[in-house]
């Protein structure tokens, strides 16, 4: 969807059937980029998500002097500086802006800390609204430079140079956003480095959204640093090894966008396929099959796709924690318009610092369909509409909001969706696949 569009109306939806390409994932495209450019030598990437996102990661890499081969959108050869034994990026000082990417925030914000210079970090609005302050207080406890430029806690940043000093675990609070940790385990090997002795990382509270910290673990040891753990609280960086470019990097299709089409799947009868993601996905959301199946669908996963095809019955409801799996938990809630009882959806507090306050967010535009919505700190609870209304979606520049709310189109009225053009943040054709799919 190349125009930019102020609302997008759907009609109401009756079948949904055909083939589809997932894009790359944006948890495996934006860390491939950053552990690529720290490596030593070159790595060939293919498959990687062409869209906002990773565009600002890409351009944050190359104002810090990396370079970038690119062969066509989904393909680049980044040249590693070779972070461990260099004194850092090649241009010290620079004016970063990232959007509203956090998975480009978090770890950049970590490396260049790391390495140290001068460094100014910022974004849209709302990524100067999402907090930031349990990073930051991680890296400024052994020796990093890190200033608050506007508000304590949040973005924008000035980074200076760092004298690292660590004598004990690093500590970091896992419970607000799992990218905290995930930043801290990225740039590890380079402390490991610089300080000569292992790296302990402990990190404080209950750590949520576990299966993304599982994602880094996996993509480190691909570039050659495998990190122990004990019960998901403790790692351990050893000293001395450092990443080392891959010949062949590619990354997998998004298993947070493919909710929506196993959705459709369900919904609409099928059976819809989806190429680029399987059994063998490293992503936590392809445990989202579950939900689905529960609720009535069949699904067949290959290594490399998934079909899924609904029944005739209602959609049986659901009480389930949806912790590890928080973004696919929202397709979830627009499911529950369908479901044969109240939908209950737990432990999903990382929500409300999203790209928006997602469990406000969803709450007001499912009452508007006619849904009966309760919430609070840390749940959602959605009935269906006894009495469905006509109405339009606000998607508060989130998204998931926007391919999420698509889905409402299955019930018996139009659905008008706002700013579509929102989804460019990780899915360009969103809407455009969705209608060739769509009757």
């Amino acid at each position: 969807m190349t125009e930019k569009l102020e609302y997008i109306d759907l009609p109401v939806a009756r079948q949904a059937k055909g083939e589809m390409t997932l894009p790359g994932s944006k948890s495996i495209s934006n860390r491939v980029l950053l552990i690529a450019a720290l490596a030593k030598g070159q790595t060939k990437i293919s498959g990687l998500l062409d869209s906002d996102d990773t565009r600002v990661m890409l351009a944050a890499l190359q104002t810090l002097g990396v370079r970038l081969d690119k062969q066509d959108e989904q393909s680049y050869i980044v040249h590693g500086i070779d972070a461990v034994q260099s004194d850092g990026f090649p241009n010290k000082k620079a004016d970063i802006f990232l959007g509203n990417a956090g998975t480009a925030f978090r770890p950049l914000t970590a490396a260049l800390a790391v390495l140290g210079g001068d460094y100014y970090l910022h974004g849209v609005p709302r990524m100067h609204e999402r907090p930031i302050k349990d990073l930051v207080e991680s890296l400024v406890s052994f020796g990093c430079d890190v200033e608050y430029k506007q508000n304590l806690g949040y973005p924008p940043l000035q980074i200076n140079k760092a004298t690292l000093t660590v004598n004990a675990p690093i500590e970091v609070d896992g419970s607000v956003s799992s990218q905290f940790l995930t930043a801290l385990l990225m740039v590890s090997p380079l402390i490991a480095h610089r300080i000569q002795q292992d790296v302990v990382l402990q990190v404080k509270g209950e750590l949520i959204s576990k299966p993304y910290i599982a994602i880094t673990l996996n993509l480190m040891e691909r570039f050659g640093v495998k990190v122990q753990h004990e019960n998901w609280s403790r790692f351990v960086v050893p000293a001395g090894v450092s990443y080392q470019g891959v010949e062949n990097m590619h990354v997998e299709g998004d298993a947070s966008s493919a909710s929506y089409f196993m959705a459709l799947g369900l919904l609409g009868k099928g059976p819809v396929r989806l190429n680029g993601v399987g059994k063998q996905s490293i992503q936590g959301d392809i445990e989202f099959a579950k939900v689905l199946e529960h609720m009535g669908a069949r699904i067949r996963m290959s290594d490399n796709y998934i079909d899924v095809e609904g029944g005739d019955k209602p959609l049986r409801a659901f009480d389930m924690d949806f912790n590890l799996i928080p973004d696919a938990a929202m397709t979830a809630a627009v499911l529950a318009l369908y479901a044969d009882g109240p939908c209950m959806l737990r432990n999903i507090a990382s929500w409300r610092v999203k790209e928006t306050d997602r469990i406000d967010a969803m709450h007001k535009e499912l009452e508007k369909l006619g849904a009966i919505v309760s919430s609070g700190s840390d749940w959602l609870r959605v009935e269906a509409p006894k009495e469905w209304r006509t109405a339009s979606i606000d998607t508060y520049d989130d998204h998931r909001m926007a391919m999420c709310f698509s889905l409402a189109a299955f019930g018996p009225v139009s659905v008008r969706i706002m700013d579509p053009n929102c989804v460019a943040k990780t899915f360009p054709t969103y809407f455009d696949i969705y209608q060739e799919l769509v009757k």
